[in-house]
């Protein structure tokens, strides 16, 4: 399936200078989006991911939707002041501006293997947060799932550890 078509391009969002690729066409069209899990739930069960984890917001959008469809569990990585419980935090630099998330700290458990699923990967600093987290609290990152990829921001340079699938790349 051609997902390209399925992704509107915004020019100057959220800041002038960036270009936006929106993917709630992927997301509303009911055959692309079916589509676009169902590769990503391949590549969970190739690289055994026993959970999925999935950056706010919308790592929720794509890895809900793969763990409901492998029978595992879903956990989210948030923004401060999101979760309830006891949580873990990492601070880091994005494309425009800064960032911090959490995790809870019981939501993994000790060598759980562990798939993280977002919508894009950029220059990496999201998905270093979140492996960061999960092997702070014990979880094996054993793989990173992603709609799309900006090659030209080079993310994978941050992830030369992990397996990478991406479904759409842009140069």
């Amino acid at each position: 399936m051609d997902y390209k078509k399925y992704v509107a391009d915004i020019q100057n969002f959220p800041i002038d200078g960036i270009l936006f690729r929106d993917i709630t066409p992927l997301m509303g069209n009911g055959d692309a989006f079916h589509h676009a899990t169902q590769e990503i739930v391949e590549f969970a069960k190739k690289v055994g991911a026993e959970v999925i984890v999935g950056p706010e917001s919308r790592g929720f959008i794509f890895g809900c939707p793969v763990a409901y469809e492998l029978n595992i569990g879903f956990v989210p990585v948030r923004k401060p002041g999101k979760l309830p419980r006891e949580t873990v935090s990492y601070s880091y630099d994005l494309e425009y501006g800064k960032n911090e998330l959490h995790i809870h700290k019981d939501s993994i458990q000790k060598g759980q293997k562990v798939l993280i699923v977002d919508d894009l990967l950029a220059t990496g600093g999201t998905v270093e947060a979140t492996i960061r987290l999960i092997e702070e609290i014990g979880g094996s990152v054993v793989g990173c799932a992603f709609l799309i990829e900006l090659k030209s921001l080079e993310g994978r340079k941050v992830l030369t550890n992990y397996p990478i699938f991406t479904l759409i790349d842009y140069e």
